[in-house]
C-alpha cells in the first residue's frame, strides 16, 4: 500500500483515480499533480516506484491543503461564521441547508431522518 498525505492509497487503481481517496484531492487537482511529478496518471499504483511516489508526495505536501489541515480550515471558517452570527453561520447551528436550498419539503440529508408528529390525523370527508 502507498502512503500518501497520510492516507493509504488502493494499490489497484490507477493513479489519477487512487489519489482521490485523499481529503481535498478531486480529478483536476489528481491530474494536475501527475503533470507536476512527471508522472503518467494512467498507470497504476502498484507500479509506481519508490522514488516517483515521494514526488507525488512531495508536490502534493509543498502545492496543496489536504486532509488534516483542510478540514481543520473548513471547520475554522464555520466556527468564524457561527461566532459572527451571520446567516449562513445561523444555518449551521441549526443543521439546516445554508446555499438557498428548500426545507419544506426536501433538504432530509441535512434535517436528519423523518420525524412523525404525534396526534396528527388525515381529515376525513
Amino acid at each position: 500500500m502507498a502512503r500518501i498525505a497520510g492516507v493509504n492509497i488502493p494499490t489497484q487503481k490507477k493513479l489519477g483515480v487512487a489519489l482521490t481517496y485523499v481529503y481535498g484531492i478531486g480529478n483536476k487537482i489528481s491530474k494536475d499533480v501527475c503533470s507536476q511529478a512527471n508522472v503518467d496518471a494512467n498507470i497504476r499504483v502498484q507500479d509506481l516506484s519508490e522514488v516517483e511516489i515521494k514526488n507525488v508526495s512531495d508536490v502534493i505536501s509543498s502545492s496543496f491543503l489536504v486532509e488534516g489541515d483542510l478540514r481543520r480550515e473548513v471547520s475554522g471558517n464555520i466556527k468564524r461564521l457561527k461566532d459572527l452570527g451571520t446567516y449562513r453561520g445561523v444555518r449551521h447551528r441549526k443543521n439546516l441547508p445554508c446555499r438557498g436550498q428548500r426545507t419544506h419539503t426536501n433538504a432530509r440529508t441535512k434535517k436528519g431522518k423523518a420525524i412523525a408528529i404525534a396526534g396528527k390525523k388525515k381529515v376525513t370527508k
